[in-house]
C-alpha cells in the first residue's frame, strides 16, 4: 500500500481534465425552458420511436433523462402515447415493418407536428440507405423538421435540435 501511495505522490495526476459542458448544457437548458414557458406553457412532451436503428442513439436519449444533463429540470418529459407528444423524436433508417408504425404515430400526433430525426441513419439513411428491409431516411416516410447528425449524435446536439424545433 506504501509503494501504491509513493507512486501516486511521485507521479500526480495522469487522467485527462473534464470537458465543462455542463455550463454549456445550463445555458441550453435555460433557453430551452424560456421557449417551453412560451409557447407550451411550461413543459414539452416528447414521443420517442426507434424506426429501426441499433441502439446508439437510444442510449444518447436515454442519457439525457440521466443526473448529469437530467432534461426533466427544464420541463421537457417522454410520454408513451403519441397523442399527449408536442414533439415525435425518431432513430435510425425506417425499416419496412416500421413503415405503417411511424406513419400512424405521425398521424396521431397532435398539430403542429413537429419531427426530429436523431442520428445518421435517421437524417441520411447512413450504412443502410435503401434496401430490400430499409426505406432509408425519415424524411422519405414522414415530413422532418429539424435533423440532427452524428453517429450517435451527443445529449447535447440532441438538445440542440429539439431547441431549434420548438423555436
Amino acid at each position: 500500500m506504501r509503494r501504491i501511495l509513493q507512486k501516486i505522490i511521485h507521479k500526480g495526476l495522469v487522467t485527462e481534465p473534464l470537458k465543462t459542458e455542463e455550463n454549456q448544457i445550463k445555458v441550453l437548458g435555460e433557453r430551452l425552458n424560456e421557449v417551453m414557458r412560451r409557447r407550451f406553457q411550461g413543459s414539452l412532451a416528447i414521443r420517442q420511436v426507434d424506426a429501426g436503428s441499433c441502439n446508439g442513439c437510444e442510449l444518447e436519449i436515454h442519457a439525457m433523462n440521466n443526473a448529469y444533463y437530467d432534461l426533466e429540470r427544464f420541463g421537457v418529459h417522454f410520454v408513451a402515447s403519441p397523442r399527449h407528444a408536442d414533439l415525435l423524436l425518431v432513430t435510425g433508417p425506417v425499416a419496412r415493418n416500421m413503415e405503417t408504425a411511424l406513419k400512424m404515430t405521425y398521424d396521431a400526433v397532435p398539430n403542429p407536428k413537429r419531427v426530429v430525426a436523431v442520428g445518421d441513419c435517421a437524417v441520411c439513411g447512413g450504412e443502410f440507405g435503401i434496401s430490400y428491409a430499409s426505406l432509408g431516411q425519415v424524411s422519405n416516410v414522414i415530413p422532418v423538421n429539424v435533423t440532427v447528425a452524428g453517429c450517435p449524435p451527443s445529449p447535447t446536439d440532441i438538445i440542440r435540435g429539439i431547441l431549434k424545433a420548438v423555436q
